[in-house]
């Protein structure tokens, strides 16, 4: 298992990474109580310790885990289906930057353009890095742009 030269094995390894993962996921994530926490590996992995678990045992508590906490599911969405749009945009800021792929599009104007604005806005290199804040300032700034274009 463990020798003097080369530390615990693979196997070792990711069964530690394992149990931790299932017991961060089942106390930090779900705040499982204790009697909960038995309950479901005794329902799961068929066991009363996550130690007793073997390596399928580990990856059905883990997955039942991870369904519970709602991990695993969708969390990126491509914004705009353009060309040059960001991909895997973060859930949390998708809408904004279709609406940034809007104004784009309604100005003629590609995405490195809102990129070179974010730059000068925020020193940040790409819309879809940005926060929620900056980015509802880009909008504002690229809807003003658009409306001077419009005027003119």
């Amino acid at each position: 298992m463990m020798s003097p030269v080369t530390g615990p094995s693979r196997a070792i390894k990711l069964r530690n990474r394992e149990l931790a993962a299932i017991h961060v996921l089942a106390s930090k994530k779900l705040h499982l109580d204790r009697d909960t926490y038995v309950a479901l590996l005794q329902r799961v992995g068929n066991v009363r310790s996550s130690a007793d678990l073997d390596a399928t045992g580990r990856g059905k508590v883990l997955d039942e885990l991870r369904r519970l906490a709602g991990e695993g599911e969708r969390q990126m969405r491509n914004a705009v289906n353009l060309p040059d749009a960001p991909q895997n945009v973060r859930e949390e800021i998708a809408g904004m930057v279709a609406k940034v792929g809007a104004i784009l599009a309604e100005t003629g104007k590609r995405w490195n353009y809102a990129h070179g604005t974010a730059r000068r806005m925020f020193k940040v290199q790409r819309v879809e890095w940005l926060r929620p804040d900056q980015l509802h300032k880009l909008v504002a700034a690229l809807q003003m742009s658009a409306n001077r274009a419009r005027r003119k």
